[in-house]
């Protein structure tokens, strides 16, 4: 998933810095909003509001609105809690158990933030240690060159180098149906852009699941909180298996 400052970096990069990584994890941060099973709302529809003070509850943010999401109809296991740490990193680590679907955001004193999070159908293809080297609210989003040649009506959002400014033109407008959502926090590897982010999205539908493609997406209501919590160069462990609570 490219941003406003990411899309000079080429997937012929990424296989370079990263040769253990499958062919198969370079589709892992592409996608773009669906519509919503049958009979659900659309992102763009504002569900009933829930009572006030709820933390699911409609959000406006620099002059974007974030629905409320219909908590009812997701797994609660998956909204955002406070939990026992079953991952033994030091507080501030971000680890995102991929077979569990769970993002842990490690506190003090045995404790742990934990959060639902979607994956990509294929699974988060990369794992290891790595370090939040960026972080950015309401990006801009640019598909990749590949993806536009599978889908030419992205063509739109192609990103386009303007030399004499020296700055990448184009992309997706901010805004709540942008497929990186309110905030995305970017996911480096050795001092290289792994292409993976933690980011937001409208799909709420998606959290617990592996469907279409993407990164580690949360409701944007939970990356916002994350986002606040978690400075730059923050350590993140992308594992799979870890026992839960």
């Amino acid at each position: 998933m490219f941003d406003d400052s990411s899309p000079a970096v080429s997937r012929r990069t990424f296989l370079t810095a990263l040769v253990a990584t499958s062919a198969a994890s370079l589709t892992g941060c592409v996608n773009v909003p669906t519509a919503p099973p049958p009979g659900l709302p659309r992102p763009g529809q504002v569900p009933q509001m829930p009572p006030e003070g709820d933390r699911y509850g409609a959000v406006t943010d620099q002059g974007h609105t974030i629905p409320a999401v219909p908590t009812e109809k997701i797994d609660p296991r998956f909204l955002r809690q406070e939990v026992a740490d079953p991952t033994g990193e030091a507080p501030g680590t971000i680890v995102v158990d991929t077979a569990a679907h769970f993002l842990y955001h490690v506190r003090h004193g045995g404790r742990a933030m934990r959060y639902g999070v979607g994956l990509g159908r294929a699974g988060f293809e990369w794992s290891g240690r790595a370090i939040i080297e960026r972080k950015q609210q309401w990006p801009k989003w640019f598909p990749p060159a590949e993806m536009i040649e599978r889908q030419p009506e992205l063509e739109k959002y192609a990103a386009e180098f303007d030399k004499a400014n020296g700055v990448w033109r184009g992309g997706m407008e901010p805004g709540i149906m942008n497929p990186l959502g309110a905030r995305a926090l970017y996911i480096y590897e050795d001092g290289k852009d792994t292409l993976y982010r933690v980011h937001g999205s409208p799909e709420w539908w998606t959290i617990g699941k592996s469907v279409s493609s993407g990164c580690v997406r949360m409701l944007n209501q939970d990356i916002i909180h994350l986002y606040d919590n978690v400075p730059v160069d923050t350590p993140i462990l992308v594992t799979s298996g870890l026992i839960s609570v």
